[in-house]
């Protein structure tokens, strides 16, 4: 394993946006980032030791963000493909953290839950180079929950918040026409799900994308972890599977050849292809990228004091396969 710096500005620092990394995909020239606590996405570029020149994107500018640009999106996911960036939100509702050590209080919280309309995002953004320009989304009232609201399997779902094995989307994957979403919740006893979608464009300005036929399902015997990432690899697709609820580990990369239908797959066709390290309530592994030269680039959600670096950036993992 070697590690890489990610080296972000100042307001990024400020926000968070280096200890909360959920999504990474590789760019000619450097890489796309995001963080799930905001409503837009970084490139940092290869500057010859470490990835840096970060420029900030913000959503509002490309899309239309149900509930406005300032709003977080919780990105969670995001792809490059034939010459389009995708953007994937969490699709999740989420409870309040528990502040204060006063018991009313603390129940209070854990009580209330939150939907945040910007969550809800499936967007493709045209790439110039890498210049991200107008784009169109899967969103609003006819966004993919709403598709979903009547599903056997993942409509009860949609009600219970994400950290709570409800429905989470972690994870985004293009392949041709085919969307892959990889979904940390829930997992349906200790099976894994997948949605394969395929989206066109609609309306004259083509700025809303709507589901093309309907989306198929595929269920993954990970023994009782969810997927937290996917990117393709040749005609396979890497999985990054780890915890559905809030616990450290453990962390897997896997294998999946998916076919052309919905299906129901055993733990055995899921190659164990990485055992990735984590701590104890810190380095959770949220993002996989497949890069260039072969090897795995894994980026991490409450990373440790050991990844900080001095110049404010903060470290990856690179690993060999």
């Amino acid at each position: 394993m070697e590690q890489v710096e990610l080296r972000f500005d100042h307001a990024s620092r400020a926000s968070q946006t280096h200890t909360n990394l959920s999504a990474i995909r590789q760019s000619p020239h450097g890489i796309w980032v995001a963080g799930d606590e905001t409503a837009s996405f970084e490139h940092l570029a290869w500057t010859g030791d470490h990835f840096g020149d970060q420029r900030t994107f913000r959503l509002a500018d490309y899309v239309d963000l149900p509930a406005g640009p300032d709003d977080e999106a919780d990105i969670e996911g995001m792809a490059r493909a034939d010459g389009h960036l995708w953007v994937v939100g969490s699709h999740s509702l989420k409870r309040k953290r528990v502040k204060s050590k006063d018991p009313g209080k603390a129940a209070a919280r854990l009580a209330t839950v939150v939907r945040e309309d910007n969550r809800y995002l499936l967007a493709r953004l045209p790439l110039h180079g890498e210049e991200p320009q107008a784009g169109a989304a899967l969103s609003g009232e006819r966004g993919l929950a709403a598709h979903l609201r009547d599903d056997p399997h993942l409509g009860p779902f949609l009600a219970l918040p994400g950290k709570d094995n409800g429905f989470d989307v972690e994870g985004i994957a293009v392949v041709g026409e085919r969307v892959y979403l990889g979904l940390r919740g829930p997992v349906l006893r200790g099976w894994a799900v997948v949605l394969e979608l395929r989206v066109e464009e609609a309306g004259r300005r083509r700025l809303r994308l709507r589901l093309r036929e309907p989306y198929r399902k595929h269920f993954l015997d990970l023994g009782g972890l969810g997927v937290r990432d996917l990117c393709p690899d040749g005609e396979s697709l890497l999985l990054l599977t780890g915890p559905t609820m809030a616990l450290d580990g453990p962390v897997h990369v896997r294998r999946w050849w998916p076919g052309h239908r919905s299906g129901v797959v055993p733990a055995g066709e899921l190659e164990v292809v990485a055992e990735l390290p984590f701590g104890v309530g810190c380095d959770h592994p949220e993002g996989l990228a497949r890069l260039a030269d072969g090897r795995l680039m894994v980026v991490y959600d409450s990373p440790s004091p050991a990844r900080i670096t001095p110049a404010g950036g903060v470290l990856a993992d690179v690993f060999t396969i």
